[in-house]
Protein backbone atom coordinates (compact mmCIF):
# COMPACT_ATOMS: atom_id res chain seq x y z
CA UNK A 1 0.00 0.00 0.00
CA UNK A 2 1.94 3.77 -1.06
CA UNK A 3 1.96 6.06 1.62
CA UNK A 4 1.97 9.71 0.64
CA UNK A 5 4.76 11.71 1.08
CA UNK A 6 4.03 14.30 4.25
CA UNK A 7 3.60 18.47 3.12
CA UNK A 8 7.14 19.31 4.33
CA UNK A 9 8.81 17.08 1.51
CA UNK A 10 6.76 17.57 -1.21
CA UNK A 11 7.59 21.62 -0.55
CA UNK A 12 11.34 20.16 -0.36
CA UNK A 13 10.88 19.07 -3.96
CA UNK A 14 9.27 21.90 -5.23
CA UNK A 15 11.47 24.52 -4.43
CA UNK A 16 14.12 23.34 -6.70
CA UNK A 17 12.20 22.57 -9.15
CA UNK A 18 10.56 26.15 -9.53
CA UNK A 19 13.84 27.74 -9.47
CA UNK A 20 14.73 25.45 -12.47
CA UNK A 21 11.80 26.53 -14.29
CA UNK A 22 11.73 29.95 -13.68
CA UNK A 23 15.69 29.85 -15.07
CA UNK A 24 14.74 27.65 -18.42
CA UNK A 25 11.75 30.57 -18.86
CA UNK A 26 14.52 33.47 -18.49
CA UNK A 27 16.70 31.93 -20.78
CA UNK A 28 13.65 31.11 -23.34
CA UNK A 29 12.47 34.90 -22.81
CA UNK A 30 13.43 37.10 -26.08
CA UNK A 31 16.30 39.89 -25.56
CA UNK A 32 14.76 43.39 -24.57
CA UNK A 33 14.20 45.53 -27.80
CA UNK A 34 16.43 48.56 -27.30
CA UNK A 35 13.82 51.23 -29.32
CA UNK A 36 16.57 52.92 -30.60
CA UNK A 37 17.64 54.96 -33.82
CA UNK A 38 20.98 52.79 -33.79
CA UNK A 39 18.61 49.14 -33.25
CA UNK A 40 16.56 50.17 -36.18
CA UNK A 41 18.77 51.11 -38.66
CA UNK A 42 20.81 47.59 -38.12
CA UNK A 43 19.02 46.88 -41.76
CA UNK A 44 21.69 49.26 -42.96
CA UNK A 45 24.83 46.92 -41.85
CA UNK A 46 23.97 44.25 -44.08
CA UNK A 47 25.27 46.55 -46.89
CA UNK A 48 27.26 49.74 -44.99
CA UNK A 49 28.78 47.70 -42.49
CA UNK A 50 28.34 47.88 -38.68
CA UNK A 51 27.18 51.57 -37.66
CA UNK A 52 27.90 52.21 -41.18
CA UNK A 53 31.85 52.09 -41.43
CA UNK A 54 31.29 49.99 -44.62
CA UNK A 55 32.11 46.36 -45.52
CA UNK A 56 35.99 45.38 -47.35
CA UNK A 57 33.99 44.34 -50.34
CA UNK A 58 34.89 47.61 -52.25
CA UNK A 59 31.35 48.57 -53.64
CA UNK A 60 29.28 50.12 -50.96
CA UNK A 61 30.48 53.30 -49.19
CA UNK A 62 30.67 53.98 -45.54
CA UNK A 63 28.03 56.59 -44.39
CA UNK A 64 29.26 57.13 -40.75
CA UNK A 65 30.12 60.81 -40.66
CA UNK A 66 29.40 61.71 -43.29
CA UNK A 67 27.41 64.94 -43.46
CA UNK A 68 23.80 65.08 -42.56
CA UNK A 69 22.42 67.28 -46.10
CA UNK A 70 24.15 64.85 -47.95
CA UNK A 71 22.95 61.64 -46.59
CA UNK A 72 19.26 63.17 -46.39
CA UNK A 73 19.09 63.94 -49.85
CA UNK A 74 20.71 60.35 -51.01
CA UNK A 75 18.04 58.84 -48.91
CA UNK A 76 15.34 61.08 -51.24
CA UNK A 77 17.04 60.39 -54.42
CA UNK A 78 16.73 56.39 -53.83
CA UNK A 79 13.20 56.76 -52.36
CA UNK A 80 12.23 59.02 -54.92
CA UNK A 81 13.88 57.03 -58.07
CA UNK A 82 16.66 59.51 -58.81
CA UNK A 83 18.84 57.22 -58.10
CA UNK A 84 18.14 53.35 -58.72
CA UNK A 85 19.11 50.68 -56.29
CA UNK A 86 16.04 48.26 -55.53
CA UNK A 87 17.29 47.50 -51.71
CA UNK A 88 17.65 50.84 -51.20
CA UNK A 89 14.20 51.94 -52.93
CA UNK A 90 12.25 48.64 -51.07
CA UNK A 91 13.39 49.93 -47.52
CA UNK A 92 13.01 53.63 -48.18
CA UNK A 93 9.62 53.50 -49.88
CA UNK A 94 7.16 53.57 -46.22
CA UNK A 95 9.25 56.29 -44.48
CA UNK A 96 8.54 60.07 -44.45
CA UNK A 97 11.01 63.17 -44.62
CA UNK A 98 11.11 63.86 -41.22
CA UNK A 99 12.37 60.05 -41.04
CA UNK A 100 14.95 60.25 -43.39
CA UNK A 101 15.80 63.36 -41.63
CA UNK A 102 16.47 61.56 -38.33
CA UNK A 103 18.17 58.66 -40.56
CA UNK A 104 20.79 61.40 -41.74
CA UNK A 105 20.97 63.08 -38.45
CA UNK A 106 22.18 59.84 -36.79
CA UNK A 107 24.99 58.65 -38.99
CA UNK A 108 26.03 62.16 -38.96
CA UNK A 109 26.70 62.33 -35.70
CA UNK A 110 29.39 59.16 -35.77
CA UNK A 111 32.73 59.46 -35.22
CA UNK A 112 34.44 56.24 -35.97
CA UNK A 113 38.05 55.45 -37.21
CA UNK A 114 38.38 55.08 -40.68
CA UNK A 115 40.16 51.90 -42.91
CA UNK A 116 43.21 52.17 -43.49
CA UNK A 117 43.60 53.29 -47.26
CA UNK A 118 43.97 51.01 -50.62
CA UNK A 119 47.26 50.47 -52.00
CA UNK A 120 47.25 52.01 -55.23
CA UNK A 121 48.20 49.63 -58.16
CA UNK A 122 49.19 51.53 -61.03
CA UNK A 123 52.33 53.87 -62.13
CA UNK A 124 53.28 57.35 -60.21
CA UNK A 125 52.35 58.86 -62.83
CA UNK A 126 48.81 57.97 -62.94
CA UNK A 127 48.73 58.43 -59.26
CA UNK A 128 50.16 62.31 -60.02
CA UNK A 129 47.32 62.85 -62.38
CA UNK A 130 44.47 62.03 -60.13
CA UNK A 131 46.06 64.15 -57.30
CA UNK A 132 45.90 67.05 -60.46
CA UNK A 133 42.72 66.97 -61.06
CA UNK A 134 41.59 66.24 -57.58
CA UNK A 135 43.58 69.54 -55.99
CA UNK A 136 43.73 71.52 -59.25
CA UNK A 137 41.09 70.50 -62.12
CA UNK A 138 41.82 70.53 -65.64
CA UNK A 139 41.44 74.24 -66.80
CA UNK A 140 41.60 72.79 -70.44
CA UNK A 141 38.89 70.32 -70.22
CA UNK A 142 36.61 72.55 -68.15
CA UNK A 143 37.32 70.17 -65.13
CA UNK A 144 36.93 72.18 -61.60
CA UNK A 145 39.54 70.55 -58.69
CA UNK A 146 37.57 68.10 -56.61
CA UNK A 147 38.70 70.22 -53.39
CA UNK A 148 36.40 73.35 -54.52
CA UNK A 149 33.06 71.48 -53.36
CA UNK A 150 34.35 68.71 -51.62
CA UNK A 151 37.00 71.13 -48.86
CA UNK A 152 40.58 71.66 -49.14
CA UNK A 153 40.79 68.19 -47.19
CA UNK A 154 38.86 66.87 -49.58
CA UNK A 155 36.95 65.56 -46.30
CA UNK A 156 33.20 66.82 -47.34
CA UNK A 157 31.73 70.14 -46.39
CA UNK A 158 28.91 71.24 -44.21
CA UNK A 159 25.74 70.55 -44.47
CA UNK A 160 25.46 68.96 -47.90
CA UNK A 161 28.65 67.98 -50.02
CA UNK A 162 30.20 64.50 -49.42
CA UNK A 163 33.86 63.50 -48.48
CA UNK A 164 36.02 61.87 -50.84
CA UNK A 165 38.54 59.89 -48.97
CA UNK A 166 37.78 57.11 -47.06
CA UNK A 167 35.32 55.90 -50.04
CA UNK A 168 36.50 52.53 -51.58
CA UNK A 169 37.98 52.56 -55.25
CA UNK A 170 35.54 50.46 -56.72
CA UNK A 171 32.49 52.41 -55.62
CA UNK A 172 34.45 55.64 -56.74
CA UNK A 173 34.56 54.04 -60.37
CA UNK A 174 30.91 52.68 -60.35
CA UNK A 175 29.50 56.47 -59.40
CA UNK A 176 31.68 58.32 -62.19
CA UNK A 177 30.78 56.26 -64.45
CA UNK A 178 27.47 56.02 -63.72
CA UNK A 179 26.94 59.92 -63.50
CA UNK A 180 28.96 59.59 -66.90
CA UNK A 181 26.60 56.78 -68.42
CA UNK A 182 23.39 59.02 -67.22
CA UNK A 183 22.60 56.04 -64.84
CA UNK A 184 23.04 58.65 -61.40
CA UNK A 185 21.10 61.82 -61.04
CA UNK A 186 20.80 64.62 -58.94
CA UNK A 187 18.65 67.71 -59.13
CA UNK A 188 19.18 70.21 -61.97
CA UNK A 189 22.10 71.56 -62.76
CA UNK A 190 23.72 68.02 -62.28
CA UNK A 191 26.71 69.43 -61.96
CA UNK A 192 28.28 65.94 -61.39
CA UNK A 193 26.84 64.60 -64.10
CA UNK A 194 28.61 67.36 -66.18
CA UNK A 195 31.85 66.70 -64.77
CA UNK A 196 32.24 62.84 -65.06
CA UNK A 197 31.01 63.09 -68.83
CA UNK A 198 33.97 65.32 -69.28
CA UNK A 199 36.31 63.15 -67.62
CA UNK A 200 37.75 60.47 -69.85
CA UNK A 201 37.97 56.53 -68.19
CA UNK A 202 41.11 56.89 -68.25
CA UNK A 203 40.95 59.82 -65.53
CA UNK A 204 38.02 58.36 -63.56
CA UNK A 205 40.72 55.70 -63.13
CA UNK A 206 43.37 57.95 -61.61
CA UNK A 207 40.94 59.82 -59.85
CA UNK A 208 39.49 56.92 -58.25
CA UNK A 209 43.39 55.15 -57.32
CA UNK A 210 44.78 58.74 -55.67
CA UNK A 211 41.83 58.85 -53.57
CA UNK A 212 41.40 55.44 -52.49
CA UNK A 213 44.90 55.34 -51.75
CA UNK A 214 44.87 58.55 -49.43
CA UNK A 215 44.86 58.32 -45.64
CA UNK A 216 41.75 59.87 -43.80
CA UNK A 217 42.94 62.15 -40.94
CA UNK A 218 42.25 61.11 -37.52
CA UNK A 219 38.74 62.18 -36.57
CA UNK A 220 38.15 64.33 -39.88
CA UNK A 221 34.85 65.46 -40.28
CA UNK A 222 33.35 67.52 -42.62
CA UNK A 223 34.58 71.82 -43.04
CA UNK A 224 31.60 74.22 -41.96
CA UNK A 225 31.75 75.56 -45.36
CA UNK A 226 32.69 75.06 -48.71
CA UNK A 227 35.98 76.81 -49.50
CA UNK A 228 34.66 79.80 -51.62
CA UNK A 229 31.94 79.90 -53.96
CA UNK A 230 30.72 76.65 -56.08
CA UNK A 231 33.13 76.58 -59.61
CA UNK A 232 29.76 75.80 -61.22
CA UNK A 233 25.97 75.46 -60.58
CA UNK A 234 24.75 72.79 -58.74
CA UNK A 235 21.29 72.12 -58.37
CA UNK A 236 21.52 70.10 -55.03
CA UNK A 237 24.05 72.40 -53.00
CA UNK A 238 23.09 76.45 -53.47
CA UNK A 239 25.89 79.65 -53.48
CA UNK A 240 25.96 79.42 -49.60
CA UNK A 241 26.37 75.63 -49.70
CA UNK A 242 23.01 74.98 -47.83
CA UNK A 243 21.39 71.80 -49.04
CA UNK A 244 18.10 72.24 -51.15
Amino acid sequence: MSRSLPISALRTLALPLMLLLGAAAAQAAPPRFEDSMAQRLQACTGCHGEQGRATPDGYYPRIAGKPAGYLYRQLLDFRDGRRHNAPMAALLAPLSDQYLREIAGHFAGLDLPHAPPQPASVSAEVLARGRRLALQGDPALGLPACAGCHGQALTGTAPDVPGLLGLPRDYLNAQLGAWRLGRRNARAPDCMARIATALAPADIGALSQWLASQPVPAHARPAPALPGPLPEPCGSVDTQGAAR
